[in-house]
């Protein structure tokens, strides 16, 4: 039996064969999300190899790692071959990954496109499983003043307080604002809801010369812009 346990361990494979050794030979971009994911756990259970333990692991959330990383320690440790190590190891590594992505974006200063505010504030608000509102503020040259979670709420919506908005945009000196809320059900069409609460907020912020430049919808993998599609 032991014999059967060690021909599944990764060192026990061909150099071809072994993910730590294509990553060292042949770079970390030719290496699938299963074979990275085998060169944390390094070895499989008596019936599967790392890879294929990794495979299922990734079958489970459907080839997501961001979903992946959403999992627990406790719920990792459900799969047959991963002991509370290899759990913990997976779940720091990806959790290196989200950190990594969030310092790159948190380097956007100057709000140009609808593509710059998704990159500041996908890492926020993109991977959760409730609603949330975030208000950036800007000055005259569309630079960051400041990025702000407005509300939080249920998977159905949240609630914005409009004064709130507009009180923290004089007290700031903004002039500029550009909304943005996640939809973790995964669509992009805006709700009735969300067009009214846009108009409601360039409403009251013209009275006071404050531009409501885009809405933004973001979902774990794209966003919808409201003024790239000229319903601002």
């Amino acid at each position: 039996m032991q014999e059967k346990t060690a021909s599944f361990s990764i060192k026990h494979w061909s150099d071809d064969d072994q993910p730590r050794e294509k990553l060292y030979r042949k770079g970390k971009e030719v290496l699938s999300n299963a074979e990275l994911l085998a060169i944390l756990i390094g070895s499989g259970n008596k019936t599967e190899s790392a890879v294929s333990l990794s495979k299922k692991i990734l079958a489970s959330v459907d080839n997501n790692l961001n979903e992946l990383g959403k999992l627990s320690v406790p719920q990792l440790m459900q799969f047959n071959g991963i002991g509370e190590a290899k759990a913990i190891a997976i779940t720091a590594a990806l959790e290196i990954g989200g950190r990594t992505r969030n310092g790159a974006h948190q380097k956007i200063k100057k709000i140009n496109s609808s593509k710059d505010a998704y990159h500041l504030l996908s890492p926020s608000i993109a991977q959760l499983p409730h609603e949330e509102f975030w208000i950036v503020y800007l000055n005259n040259a569309n630079r960051v003043i400041y990025t702000a979670l407005l509300s939080k709420g249920g998977i159905t919506g949240t609630l914005v307080d409009v004064r709130l908005v507009l009180k923290q945009a004089l007290e700031l000196g903004a002039v500029g604002l550009v909304l943005a809320h996640n939809h973790p059900s995964g669509t992009l069409k805006p709700s009735v809801a969300d067009e009214q609460i846009t108009q409601k907020l360039k409403r009251a912020a013209e009275a006071l010369d404050i531009r409501v430049l885009d809405h933004l919808i973001v979902t774990q993998s794209d966003y919808f812009s409201f003024a790239d599609n000229g319903i601002l």
